[in-house]
């Protein structure tokens, strides 16, 4: 009886001692799930940056003891980010115009106007919702407008080729303006060189024309040049400019052709040389642009030197050789020459990226040769070179022959 006893305890208390076992090795596994879980977290915030640094530092040793023979590693190219470069634009969408503000809010201080359908980028955002303030940049404008007022990210990204307008600048000394598409037409006013209008409609030979706010008329196009450009804000100074310039127009309508007979001599020199092979055009393009090396990327910028986007690059570069292209990289890879292959890319070809997916053309560069190109690249990076197929090559187009 007492041996039966015996064993029974000893039973139980194996029993407990198992008990006890399995409780602590069961603690063991919930405190290491716990401390795999902190580990993860922290991981995915703070350690990101370490363990980037520990993968670079581990990728060089690597190289080191598998590259003893060569005193260099090799690197791939320093990926770009251009993306689509409208996502930061905004375009006006009001009836007339909206004021420019020193401030965000509608008691500062007013720098400007900026007109329906001016476009602008926007450099930073201020409040939120219904007290959301753009601070933005255009033309020669910048300050802040309640973003209520635009058109902006991808829903103006996709509709930027609508706000692109077409000028017509004039190459010889004074041209008539003319009622209608032919030399017998009687004559509104002139044009002298250097002066743009507004392009209405391209009829090939001839081309109507705003020639001030309530005039229109048409002049010859084989002395003028169409330029595309976007519409901008306007500070006090710009539409001083336009005034005197809208009054000067108005005290030549009427005038007659015997009291200023029209001057078609050329008096704007052409700023190129002649160039006796396509070859050399190619070279004197790509020259040119190399000289803008270095330079600002400013998002729909009018002038190479003092900075301007990817298609405002290229298209500012081709205009100095007479070739006339669209301001936009869709309208660029849609109408710009001709479409060729990369294989059959020279110098001075245009060459076409996508980063939406192949919906249409976001970035242009030209081609330098040596499977290189020469582009605005970012706000970070400016005019640089890159090598052509640094991302998925779109389309190329010869804009020389």
């Amino acid at each position: 009886m007492k041996r039966e006893i015996k064993l029974g305890i000893g039973v139980a208390v194996l029993c407990i001692a198992l008990f006890v076992l399995l409780v602590g090795v069961g603690s063991t596994s919930k405190e290491a799930d716990m401390s795999t879980e902190d580990e993860f977290v922290h991981a995915g915030t703070e350690g990101s940056e370490v363990e980037k640094e520990t993968e670079s530092e581990s990728t060089e040793v690597l190289g080191t003891e598998e590259n003893n023979d060569s005193t260099e590693l090799e690197t791939k190219p320093e990926p770009e980010a251009e993306g689509d470069e409208y996502l930061s634009f905004a375009i006006a969408d009001v009836s007339s115009y909206v004021n420019v503000r020193q401030e965000p809010n509608t008691d500062s201080s007013i720098l400007g106007k900026i007109y329906d359908g001016a476009v602008a980028q926007i450099i930073a955002t201020v409040g939120e919702g219904e007290n959301l303030w753009f601070q933005i940049v255009s033309g020669n404008l910048e300050g802040y407008i309640k973003a209520e007022y635009f058109i902006y990210g991808e829903e103006a990204a996709a509709v930027m080729d609508q706000y692109v307008s077409q000028y017509v600048e004039v190459n010889v000394s004074e041209l008539n303006v003319r009622k209608d598409k032919t030399t017998n037409s009687s004559r509104i006013g002139y044009v002298r060189a250097g002066e743009r209008l507004r392009l209405i409609e391209n009829y090939g030979e001839w081309i109507h024309v705003q020639y001030t706010d309530e005039i229109q008329g048409y002049v010859a196009s084989k002395y003028v040049t169409i330029n595309e450009e976007f519409i901008y804000a306007k500070t006090p100074e710009d539409e001083k400019a336009e005034r005197e310039f809208i009054k000067e127009l108005n005290k030549r309508a009427g005038v007659s052709e015997e009291t200023v007979k029209e001057n078609t001599s050329v008096t704007v020199k052409p700023p190129s040389a002649t160039y006796t092979t396509n070859s050399e055009l190619r070279k004197a393009i790509i020259d040119y642009a190399m000289k803008f090396l270095g330079n600002r990327y400013v998002s729909g910028g009018q002038s190479l030197a003092s900075g301007t986007d990817c298609s405002g690059f290229t298209m500012y570069v081709l205009r100095e050789f007479g070739i006339s292209v669209g301001r936009t990289p869709q309208s660029q890879y849609t109408s710009a020459g001709r479409k060729i292959s990369y294989s059959e890319a020279q110098p001075g070809d245009i060459i076409c990226y996508s980063a939406n997916g192949g919906r249409s053309c976001t970035h242009v560069a030209f081609y330098i040769g040596n499977g290189q190109i020469i582009h605005s690249s970012t706000p970070q990076s400016g005019v640089k070179i890159s090598p052509a197929t640094y991302d998925d090559i779109y389309a190329v187009r010869n804009v020389i022959d």
